[in-house]
């Protein structure tokens, strides 16, 4: 694998929530949305999906536990806490989304890691360049959650979560709260 870990992400943000955005009109649509039309540079591999916010890679042979930036799926694996509504779908379409073995590149943002550990970042899968992250909220198997400084998406998914909620589609039709 080449490269490292970027600090911020290295497509110009501008350009990238304009892609994003524009592609949130088309919102029916079933072919996942991409950052530009070619690959991005993967620095990763996906060795395991915990649940919908939360995968394992190996970067530079060496396992790292990620938790997705900007994104809150329903709980499945929390000690002691019931399974939440539409968690075990989340944990099924990231898992469908990342197979184990999937190139993708992890992008940070101004924290690198959360109070438990984890690795925080943006994901975009390497063989097409779909932003993980956003893709989970654009579907309805999540819901934005900023946790500041870690703002660089932060008007992004909050407008994906919004227009799934309009679309009825996900946890926004099938949970009741």
């Amino acid at each position: 694998m080449t490269g490292g870990f970027s600090p911020r992400p290295r497509y110009g943000t501008l350009a990238l929530t304009a892609l994003l955005v524009s592609a949130c009109n088309a919102f029916g649509q079933t072919t996942p949305t991409t950052v530009s039309p070619e690959t991005v540079e993967p620095n990763a591999v996906v060795e395991y999906v915990v649940d919908g916010d939360t995968i394992d890679a190996v970067i530079d042979g060496r396992e790292e536990r990620v938790r997705l930036i900007g994104i809150d799926t329903p709980e499945t694996k929390r000690p002691n806490t019931p399974i939440e509504c539409f968690g075990p779908e989340a944990t099924t379409f990231v898992t469908d989304l990342l197979p184990v073995g999937t190139p993708i590149r992890i992008e940070r943002d101004t924290v690198g890691r959360d109070d438990f550990g984890r690795l925080l970042g943006y994901v975009y899968r390497a063989s097409d360049a779909v932003f993980v992250n956003y893709e989970i909220l654009r579907q309805g198997f999540a819901q934005p959650l900023t946790i500041r400084p870690n703002v660089t998406h932060e008007e992004l998914f909050v407008d994906a979560a919004r227009a799934a909620e309009a679309d009825d589609v996900g946890l926004w039709s099938a949970c009741a709260t």
